[in-house]
């Protein structure tokens, strides 16, 4: 039976061994491994849980991952993309929102990775952008000590209009506030926030303004419109006002420049929590896992945004759980499929 309003349900199971074949690693637990990490997102539960219900061991799933993870992502990677364009086929010039998530452990540091000096995170940034009420990933960069937030940008950039698209506008936030960005995407139209702290300008305003750092010489110096808004903060003994800028090109009203803002940079944070909600849990530090597990929930989240407006992000997992079924041994499957099923019905009950 095909429920009415929901997706069909021969799409929903493609869905499902789309992802299979997706993780194409080589060996004879290849099919174990697989549905392990699947079924970890789609359950929002561990790996090293999961790997349990198929008879093969968490060391056996993190060995297949760390020697043959990172040709596995590209691949994953591909896929997030392709679902990108096929969605904007016939699109030449879009806005585009580049932002990073934060993902923390907490645990043993591990040297060499991610933006904290102690090593308990990673940062991974995107490039995104919205056409028809969906997100879209179009670039995706790990980040590694050592990798300034320029190159972060540019390798962005650069897989974007790899792929052939124009740029009409580029949204930051102010994460990504330094002279050396600001460099680099002066070349297009662009909104990225200041810290006020950094130009040390309290008040409303609206004008030209230059960069002062200590690091660069005069000439290398950026020149910009700054805007300077403040919003009422209402603290329990007092209201206060705290003050917020952008940096911009756009010969637009100050009102516009701010609302496009909004527009363009907003969705992006939406997009990461739908990302996270298909994250699974893992005590594995190893980079190349964690990134494979990250990647793997970006495309859960990419082929979800295929049916978004037809269903929501938790109808889409429970349809995905429950329409393939064979992802599942019987134990597992039996363990859990009654909640889901209540769940699911009650759902689709309120639609």
């Amino acid at each position: 039976m095909v429920t009415p309003g929901l997706p069909h349900q021969n799409n929903i199971q493609q869905i499902g061994y789309k992802l299979l074949s997706m993780l194409n690693f080589q060996g004879e637990k290849v099919e174990e491994v697989a549905k392990t990490l699947i079924s970890a997102c789609l359950w929002n539960d561990s790996v090293e849980n999961k790997s349990r219900a198929y008879d093969v061991s968490p060391q056996t799933v993190r060995n297949y991952v760390e020697k043959q993870g990172m040709e596995v992502t590209e691949k994953l990677l591909e896929r997030a993309r392709k679902i990108s364009l096929e969605i904007l086929k016939g699109v030449n010039e879009i806005d585009l929102s580049i932002d990073w998530t934060t993902k923390t452990w907490y645990g043993k540091p591990v040297k060499g990775l991610g933006s904290s000096e102690k090593g308990n995170s990673w940062n991974y940034a995107t490039a995104t952008t919205k056409y028809k009420g969906k997100v879209l990933l179009l670039a995706f960069i790990p980040q590694v000590n050592g990798m300034t937030k320029d190159e972060i940008v540019k390798a962005l950039v650069e897989q974007v209009m790899a792929m052939g698209f124009k740029i009409r506008l580029i949204t930051l936030d102010a994460g990504f506030y330094t002279v050396d960005v600001l460099n680099f995407i002066s070349q297009f139209k662009y909104i990225i926030a200041v810290p006020v702290g950094d130009v040390k300008v309290y008040e409303e305003f609206d004008g030209d303004y230059t960069t002062n750092s200590k690091r660069h010489r005069r000439d290398e110096q950026v020149k910009f419109r700054l805007l300077v808004y403040s919003k009422e903060k209402v603290g329990r003994k007092k209201k206060s006002l705290v003050y917020f800028a952008r940096a911009t090109n756009l010969d637009l009203s100050k009102r516009e420049v701010l609302d496009l803002y909004n527009k363009v940079r907003g969705p992006i944070e939406t997009s990461y929590r739908n990302i996270k909600a298909f994250l699974p849990f893992t005590s594995s530090t190893k980079f190349v896992f964690r990134t494979l597990i990250f990647v793997l929930a970006l495309v859960l989240y990419s082929l979800y945004t295929i049916f978004k407006g037809e269903v929501g992000r938790e109808e889409f997992r429970l349809l995905l759980i429950l329409l393939f079924p064979d992802l599942f041994n019987p134990e597992n499957f039996t363990f859990n499929v009654i909640e889901t099923l209540i769940y699911t019905i009650d759902l689709f009950l309120r639609r």
